[in-house]
């Protein structure tokens, strides 16, 4: 028996059929995630620790190998890499596919604790850690550049305003700034100078030091009341802290500004960012596992204008890579055939 007459002899039937998958095929069309590679979730977490003014020498042997031997005893990890750069240390950690990463995470949260003992007391901050997946890249890149500001007041406004509301879009995972640092005031001390005088680099930097703490500064009271005495007598620039008084020398005040050059300037001096050859702070956006990368970056670039809005008018947003346009014509394609 031909299994082709049973179509033939019921049209109603085979039509039936044919307009069912046929709209099947289309509700499954629409449902498919849309993505330039499969998605591919590798247990990985990274480890950074930063250390203003340490050589990579430093940052290896007193920051990298005290973490590395902390976090080496945590069960599953398959894979261990650790690159110290200037004043900064990052260790990637891969674990067995069949690792639960937030089991990890907490792991190597404890071994972070635990390795804190063996860091350099003046580590301005804990490591930290996060969860990444190496197989995702940037969905976008922005640059902000400017003809009037600098690239301290650029970066400061990018890493303060901007990154904090694209972090809030729907389906941005993450917001790295890069290109530049924050404000800092730089003290570059003047060797002869401190050596005529007797002076230690330590005094220094326990001048600099007291010269920024903003502690309670007491209270006046009477049988009745009771009034707080509050001013804030931080510096903040390098005006303030030029006449800062280092040591007294024979009766007289041996100031900042006579053994060092004090500047305005950043924290990291070794970070430029190019933008067709004129400095830009950068804005590198990854997205949320599973997250759809087209309408990411729709909603991304309806909110520039309010961006733009909301930082100084001097700086200019724009976008340098945008993979939409890529993983759209791929998408073409694949409708087409």
């Amino acid at each position: 028996m031909n299994w082709l007459r049973l179509f033939v002899e019921r049209p109603i039937a085979t039509t039936l059929l044919v307009v069912a998958v046929t709209i099947s095929g289309i509700i499954g069309f629409l449902q498919l995630p849309v993505a330039p590679l499969p998605q591919v979730d590798f247990p990985t977490i990274s480890v950074r620790a930063s250390l203003a003014g340490a050589s990579p020498e430093t940052m290896a042997s007193s920051i990298a190998t005290p973490l590395e031997r902390s976090l080496s005893r945590i069960a599953g990890i398959t894979e261990m890499t650790s690159i110290s750069t200037q004043g900064s240390t990052n260790i990637t950690l891969q674990f067995d596919l069949d690792r639960n990463i937030d089991g990890a995470a907490r792991d190597v949260q404890a071994a972070i604790v635990a390795a804190r003992a063996l860091l350099p007391t003046g580590l301005p901050s804990n490591p930290t850690y996060r969860k990444v997946n190496p197989a995702d890249s940037p969905i976008m890149v922005m640059a902000l550049t400017s003809e009037t500001l600098d690239g301290a007041q650029i970066y400061d406004a990018a890493d303060s305003v901007l990154s904090q509301k694209l972090a809030q879009i729907s389906g941005i995972g993450q917001v790295t700034v890069g290109g530049s640092a924050q404000p800092a005031v730089r003290v570059t001390v003047i060797p002869a100078v401190i050596q005529a005088m007797g002076i230690s680099s330590e005094d220094i930097r326990n001048a600099v030091l007291k010269a920024n703490l903003n502690l309670p500064k007491g209270t006046l009271e009477n049988d009745h009341r009771q009034w707080v005495v509050q001013a804030n007598d931080q510096a903040k620039s390098a005006a303030d802290y030029k006449p800062v008084i280092v040591v007294w020398r024979n009766g007289a005040p041996v100031r900042l500004e006579d053994v060092a050059t004090v500047t305005d300037s950043v924290q990291d001096v070794r970070n430029i960012g190019l933008t067709n050859g004129q400095r830009s702070v950068m804005l590198i956006l990854y997205r949320q596992p599973g997250a759809n990368i087209i309408e990411t970056v729709a909603r991304v670039k309806a909110v520039l204008p309010q961006l733009e809005a909301s930082i100084p008018a001097g700086i200019k947003i724009e976008t340098v890579m945008d993979r939409t346009p890529t993983i759209l014509a791929s998408l073409k394609e694949v409708e087409r055939t």
